[in-house]
């Protein structure tokens, strides 16, 4: 997975004005606070290769079998339905006018030609008649089952396709696409957008079979009964045809326009909904309320122009198909009051209008159906968009795969910047052997949590490499150089589960285990995950909570405290036992006695791995082999705790700024 961390969450950097980061590593692509107008996804369009619809029946074709029997059982079902006003054609003229006309089923050989004289001949061809309407009726049923089951069934398989490409295809994506696109989009498109591509395969793709078979046979029918009635009543489908085509053409920007604004509304809604604590604190309901209410009213106002011009679009349709009803009434009426020897006969006069509205409720439904598949195509382009994008984080085609990280590291002449800002790392050199402990400190946009991100190979530098083992990452398998690190947040972010299955994310074996509740192979899953929590100081506080390790956390965590999401962070990367770890701002909001429990569990984190520990409170790595002091996006110190403090520099004056403040706040002595 392209941003695998021992805590489980995708990492986004948080920048400032000037691209300095802000924050440290966050547990989610969440964007909260990003401008309404920021971070859509009209971009995407860009990536888009070929037609989208194109593309979605793609994904069709590995069903090409039940497709294709599914397509021919609609055609025979849309047949099958034209077959019993043939009957009562059939039935008005021979059997109850005993007219000498033949009609279409005496040519066919279906039933005997010439005139019917005597009841007993009415009544055997009207039997024959009754046994072809129940073989037409069971047919209907028979084949509408299968082709409803068959193209159904094709559609949610396309859609569970689709859907598992596009957040596989999703979550490998380099960082650099989170950062500058909303959650609302992403979520957006793996629901919405993917839901509607299946509504149209499962609806208008059986609408389309319906205008195919249904217009087409009436008009083989017709034709044969009246070429001149025939003329009339299909004086439409071009006219149909043609203004349907305008439609698209008009509606198709004011869909896409409708799908952003969909998207941005979706991401101010979660945004709110994830920051409601700090809407509360604040008291902003109505300031809320006031960007909600504006993006409502944008989809709204949106909506309905659309919806004004569509429902005009439709009532000109049924007004046109009205008009040339009128029309071959009174042309088939007038040739048959004259006794014109084309008129039709009273049978086929009927046969006649009873396919009229047939033969118009599909044409209508062309206006319906071009609508239908301009909100798929807009849609499509956004997934298909989505699948376009690629990474920029890419892997070698044989890339460097050890069994397992020593845990070397050497950052060479190393220059970063997100996208075409200003670089937040500048030539920063440091080699730091396997096992050792180095403590980063410095001001907040320094660039220390942002260095560590190109360990992980979340972000590839500008200039210059980072070698893990002597090797650059950027020749390492993905997979293999992510599980040989692992990161420990400040805000560690917790899946929606229990307590046992945030920290058994720590290890695949083990989290398949505990998921399926099987063992692991070399013992029990819930053991390993016990002595992992213990190790990390979590066991305690895990088993007073009302199910122990089958406690649910609640989303991201939220009922637990600060203290305890970390311990649980910390029991997870022992878990997954890295040979690298990056603990970023362990201890900047706890209470002391957390912060000596979560420093128990560090040392234990850190022992005989290369640890990289960001530092907020400096007495986290006042013990550190090596402190590392960043101003700047640069390297200003580097050496033990107490050589930096005789220098007396940067890092002293720290030391010094931070043993004021808490003196400051520390109780008085009686």
């Amino acid at each position: 997975m392209e941003a695998k961390t021992a805590s489980g969450g995708i990492q986004t950097p948080r920048l400032d004005s000037t691209g300095r980061e802000q924050g440290t590593f966050v547990g989610a692509p969440i964007t909260i606070g990003m401008s309404d107008d920021q971070g859509g996804f009209e971009d995407i369009r860009e990536s888009l290769d070929g037609h989208p619809i194109r593309s979605l029946l793609a994904y069709a074709r590995p069903y090409w079998l039940r497709l294709s029997v599914g397509v021919c059982t609609s055609f025979l079902t849309r047949f099958a339905r034209l077959v019993p006003p043939i009957i009562v054609a059939t039935a008005i003229d021979r059997v109850v006018l005993q007219s000498g006309e033949p009609g279409l089923l005496a040519n066919a050989g279906i039933v005997p030609g010439g005139e019917i004289a005597g009841e007993a001949a009415r009544i055997a061809l009207l039997e024959r008649l009754v046994v072809i309407a129940v073989v037409a009726y069971l047919l209907r049923s028979v084949t509408r089952f299968a082709s409803r089951y068959l193209l159904q069934s094709t559609a949610q398989k396309v859609q569970r396709d689709l859907r598992n490409d596009t957040y596989d295809h999703l979550q490998h994506l380099s960082m650099d696409f989170f950062v500058s696109h909303q959650t609302g989009g992403m979520m957006s498109i793996l629901n919405s957008d993917i839901n509607r591509l299946e509504q149209f395969l499962n609806t208008e793709f059986r609408q389309l079979i319906r205008v195919i078979a249904t217009v087409g046979g009436i008009s083989v029918v017709l034709w044969t009964y009246s070429p001149k009635l025939a003329l009339v009543a299909l004086a439409p489908v071009p006219i149909i045809g043609l203004a349907s085509g305008l439609f698209l053409r008009w509606i198709e920007p004011r869909y896409k326009s409708i799908r952003e604004t969909v998207a941005r509304l979706n991401t101010r809604l979660e945004n709110n909904l994830g920051g409601t604590a700090v809407i509360k604190a604040f008291n902003r309901h109505a300031f809320e309320r006031d960007r909600v209410a504006e993006h409502s009213q944008t989809y709204h106002d949106e909506k309905v122009a659309a919806l004004r011009i569509r429902r005009a679009f439709f009532a000109s349709l049924r007004l046109t198909t009205g008009i040339v009803f009128v029309l071959a009434l009174f042309i088939g009426g007038t040739d048959i009051i004259l006794g014109d020897p084309g008129a039709l006969s009273a049978g086929a006069f009927a046969l006649f209008f009873l396919y009229l509205r047939r033969l118009y409720s599909p044409m209508r439904r062309v206006g319906k159906s071009a609508n239908k598949y301009q909100l798929a195509k807009s849609s499509a382009e956004r997934v298909f968009g989505l699948l376009g994008e690629e990474p920029t984080v890419t892997e070698l085609a044989d890339p460097h795969a050890p069994e397992r990280v020593r845990g070397d590291v050497a950052f060479e002449d190393v220059t970063f910047g997100y996208g075409d800002r200003e670089p937040v790392i500048r030539d920063v050199s440091l080699d730091v052997p396997a096992g050792t402990t180095v403590g980063l400190a410095g001001p907040t946009g320094a660039g220390k949590s942002t260095l560590l991100k190109l360990l992980a190979r979340f972000h590839d530098v500008d200039s210059g490499a980072v070698r893990v083992d002597g090797v650059d990452v950027r020749e390492y398998s993905l997979r293999a150089l992510r599980e040989g690190i692992a990161i420990v947040e400040q805000n560690p972010y917790l899946f929606s589960g229990t307590v046992a299955e945030n920290i058994a994310y720590g290890d695949h074996e083990v989290l398949e285990a505990e998921w399926k509740g099987e063992r692991v192979p070399d013992g029990d899953a819930r053991d390993r995950i016990v002595r992992a929590a213990q190790a990390a100081e979590a066991h305690e506080f895990i088993d007073e909570l009302p199910e122990g390790y089958d406690t649910l956390v609640g989303e991201r965590g939220v009922k637990l405290s600060g203290g305890q999401r970390q311990r649980l962070a910390i029991a997870r990367a022992l878990l997954n036992d890295p040979s690298i770890i990056v603990f970023d701002e362990a201890t900047s909001d706890v209470d002391t006695e957390t912060e000596e429990l979560i420093q128990t569990s560090l040392d234990r984190l850190i022992a005989d791995r290369t640890a990289f520990v960001i530092a907020h409170r400096l007495s986290t790595i006042r013990d550190a082999d090596r402190i590392v002091v960043m101003d700047d996006g640069e390297i200003v110190e580097s050496g033990t705790h107490g050589e930096l403090l005789d220098a007396d520099g940067e890092y002293a004056a720290l030391w010094r700024a931070q043993a004021d403040s808490e003196a400051s706040v520390r109780p008085p002595t009686k």
